[in-house]
């Protein structure tokens, strides 16, 4: 046998070459366990951050409900604002640092950052930006107090809602809503209705009964009607309050005389405003308006019937008084009847009519016969006209007819006077409105009988519900989150 010689030292270099990758292997696995602990850690803190951070944006939603329009955290300085933030046990473990955008001119978006931190590792922070708006009486494309009905060739963009019965036989591509659960539709006789209705025949084969009716029984389910009511329709739903909504015009007044234009009655019929895309507006007074004709007849008997239109010939009917600044808060008011016209650009404007002490037989209505346009659409264009009494499309109006602002009529209606088949230019083309309608009564631009505007387009200015034109009314005193998310 033969003996191999002995390697001195080769178990040595075993146990050094196994030893170290043990020692790699459990520094590894230190390292490992290290990481992963400062991560939960880490995790833990950046969910602590967030949760201070969702606090601060709850704590000046508090605030803000209330002190409105304090965007300044109680201390009249300006932005960051840093507060300590406590556990339950009254102990510090953060902070949050807040940021307020103030609303622009014109809005009522709030901007608030909110940055939390947790004091155990002031690297870690994580950020929230929500937005508060409070919103308008524009949140409807049409809102009124009583019945409507809208008929065939009626096409809205925007929600509708009424405390009263809805008729709806047009094209509706938003939601459509009555406070009503039934009602007596006044333009037929028969039995009460639903709250939201239709009489346009269902399309053949479909098998539905839509909700009109005689003496039958309501059917179990309303019809869906998706040719009429492309978003649906809903009743009963809970009532606008219309009174709570309608504009303090005194207020108006008060505003207009010390910083906006006021004019007082003009010992006529009245004044014409006519607007301009360079900020200004010319103001007529109207000394005559055209007669109706001798054969022109209402027999809907309808108070306030007249042309409403200022008359053209025979020398003219208004007399220029000046060329004025819209002022800076947008305000106009003015103590008599008012016909409206012509085209703003980047103006935010309100024009109101308004007579005090308020009398219902000589409240001041605002008439619109040629075109009011914006220049843009981007919301940097509003106007917004309030009568206390109704808001007119007169006899002699635009054939196609545009009017491009917020519409309320607080005591009276939005619409034009039927004016019967003997009368001229008793039918029109079509009318475009580009904003929204408040109509304290029955509103409406056409009738039965093929009189009036036959193409009636509304469509729903989005712009107006968080950007509404100067004072405006608003739904609520309260401010409403419309954004949330985590920023850097």
């Amino acid at each position: 046998m033969i003996k191999l010689p002995l390697q001195k030292g080769s178990l040595l270099i075993q146990a050094l070459v196994f030893g170290s990758i043990a020692v790699v292997l459990v520094g590894g696995l230190v390292s490992w366990a290290g990481v992963n602990i400062k991560a939960s850690r880490l995790a833990i803190y950046r969910e602590q951050a967030l949760q201070i951070a969702e606090s601060g944006i709850d704590y000046y939603r508090w605030h803000l409900a209330h002190a409105p329009t304090d965007y300044q955290d109680g201390t009249g300085t300006t932005t960051p604002y840093i507060h300590p933030f406590y556990d339950k046990d009254g102990t510090q473990i953060g902070s949050f640092t807040l940021e307020i955008t103030p609303p622009q001119t014109g809005f009522t978006i709030v901007t608030i950052k909110s940055t939390g931190r947790v004091l155990v590792d002031s690297s870690v922070s994580r950020a929230i930006t929500a937005r508060f708006a409070i919103p308008s009486l524009a949140k409807f494309a049409v809102v009124s107090n009583d019945n409507m009905r809208f008929g065939e060739g009626t096409e809205v963009f925007g929600p509708i809602h009424s405390n009263g019965g809805i008729r709806f036989d047009g094209l509706a591509h938003n939601i459509i809503s009555s406070s009503r659960d039934t009602y007596d539709d006044p333009d037929h006789s028969g039995a009460n209705e639903f709250g939201v209705h239709t009489h346009v025949n269902p399309p053949p084969g479909s098998g539905v009964n839509d909700a009109f009716r005689s003496a039958e029984a309501p059917p179990s389910a309303v019809a869906t009607r998706a040719d009429i009511f492309e978003s649906g329709r809903q009743f009963p739903v809970p009532a606008v309050d219309f009174v709570g909504l309608t504009t303090d015009l005194a207020a108006i007044k008060a505003d207009a005389q010390a910083s906006g234009r006021y004019f007082s009655a003009s010992g006529s019929q009245g004044y014409r405003v006519v607007f301009k895309t360079n900020d200004t507006f010319d103001l007529y007074r109207v000394t005559a308006l055209q007669a109706v004709g001798g054969s022109c007849s209402n027999t809907a008997a309808q108070t306030g019937w007249g042309s409403w239109s200022i008359r053209t010939s025979g020398g003219g009917g208004q007399t220029l008084l000046g060329n004025y600044a819209i002022p800076v808060n947008g305000l106009i008011f003015i103590e008599d009847h008012v016909w409206v016209d012509g085209q703003i650009n980047t103006a935010r404007v309100t024009l109101a009519a308004g007579r005090f002490p308020d009398n219902a037989s000589t409240r001041p209505s605002i008439t619109v016969n040629a075109n009011l346009l914006y220049t843009n659409y981007n919301g940097n264009d509003v106007i917004s006209l309030i009568s206390q009494g109704d808001i007119n499309v007169g006899q002699y109006s635009a054939n196609d007819l545009r009017i491009d602002a917020a519409l309320i009529a607080q005591n009276g209606r939005v619409g034009r006077y039927y004016y019967g088949s003997s009368c001229s230019n008793n039918s029109r083309n079509s009318l475009t409105l580009y904003g929204m309608i408040a109509t304290n009564l029955r509103y409406g631009f056409a009738y039965t009988d093929g009189t009036g505007y036959d193409a009636r387009n509304i469509i729903y200015d989005a712009n107006l519900l968080y950007g509404p034109p100067p004072s405006f009314p608003l739904t609520s005193d309260q401010y409403q989150i419309i954004s949330w998310e985590e920023t850097r």
